[in-house]
């Protein structure tokens, strides 16, 4: 049975643990609590000293101002950068859930060499075949398209592959047994029973997938030479080259870029945290 002083340090210890999680929570969340009330104050505002920690009145304008601002109407952004982040997603989950059924489930010669190189290649840094990538895609005239933003990805991700393969095998073989009796193929039980018994993993991929084709900047700078091909990162570069000083349009318009990835990741973030801790249980 514990003491009283065990139940008053116990407390004390409890206590601080809170003290510090809200702390922490406090500086991690304070950039944001800035950009949304920087994004919803006047011009005055915004560049006014002592700062103004709550905007009076709200300027939602600011958001139609930064919407309507550019040479292009910043749907057409957001748009192509659906276009791109989805398709990009589907490409990923669908090509790296494949390859790492493979890895999991299948016994062939040269199976962990070749998982080994497959992992080593995400320790090459990207700036090494920007150059030779964009040769290649020049070569084959998909300069200034989707194409080399989409394409990539539906051919398997590393990552994608290392966290998928090792849901998979946390996944009982004596299910693909019971199918393959049942008379389903191999294709079949990745398909109908290896992939439903992952959700958690996909969401998983599914979220760093789209974040990373929502937030890709370098891609669409080398690749995309029309203006109505942009993405939402090259029209946020485009709008803080032309309104530097007008922090509350910038802040407006960074939102407008953030937003729908802070829905998906709160919408999803109970599968996303199961899908990370579940994808070490086996080697």
């Amino acid at each position: 049975m514990m003491t009283a002083s065990g139940r008053e340090t116990t407390r004390i210890g409890r206590i601080a643990v809170w003290t510090l999680l809200l702390g922490g929570g406090t500086l991690f969340i304070f950039p944001f609590f800035w950009t949304v009330t920087t994004a919803l104050k006047t011009w005055e505002q915004a560049n006014a000293y002592p700062p103004v920690w709550i905007p009076k009145p709200f300027q939602w304008i600011n958001f139609y101002t930064a919407w309507t601002t550019l040479p292009q109407p910043f749907h057409v952004f957001v748009v192509n950068t659906y276009v791109i982040a989805a398709l990009s997603t589907l490409g990923t989950v669908l090509s790296s859930a494949l390859v790492a059924y493979g890895f999991a489930r299948f016994r062939f010669k040269g199976r962990d060499a070749l998982f080994l190189v497959l992992l080593s290649t995400m320790m090459l840094p990207g700036q090494v075949t920007m150059i030779p990538v964009f040769v290649m895609w020049n070569k084959l005239h998909l300069v200034d398209t989707f194409a080399p933003l989409i394409l990539p990805s539906w051919f398997a991700s590393a990552f994608s592959v290392f966290l998928f393969r090792q849901f998979f095998m946390t996944i009982s073989r004596e299910l693909d047994e019971a199918a393959m009796i049942d008379g389903c193929s191999y294709f079949g039980i990745w398909w109908r029973i290896i992939l439903p018994l992952s959700r958690p993993a996909i969401i998983t991929i599914v979220i760093l997938s789209f974040i990373d084709g929502w937030n890709d900047f370098m891609g669409p700078l080398i690749y995309l030479n029309s203006l109505k091909h942009y993405t939402v990162s090259i029209a946020l570069n485009m709008f803080q080259d032309q309104f530097y000083t007008r922090l509350d349009l910038l802040m407006a318009a960074s939102l407008i870029h953030i937003v729908p990835v802070i829905a998906l990741f709160f919408a999803a973030q109970r599968y996303f945290i199961k899908g990370i801790s579940m994808t070490g249980l086996k080697g």
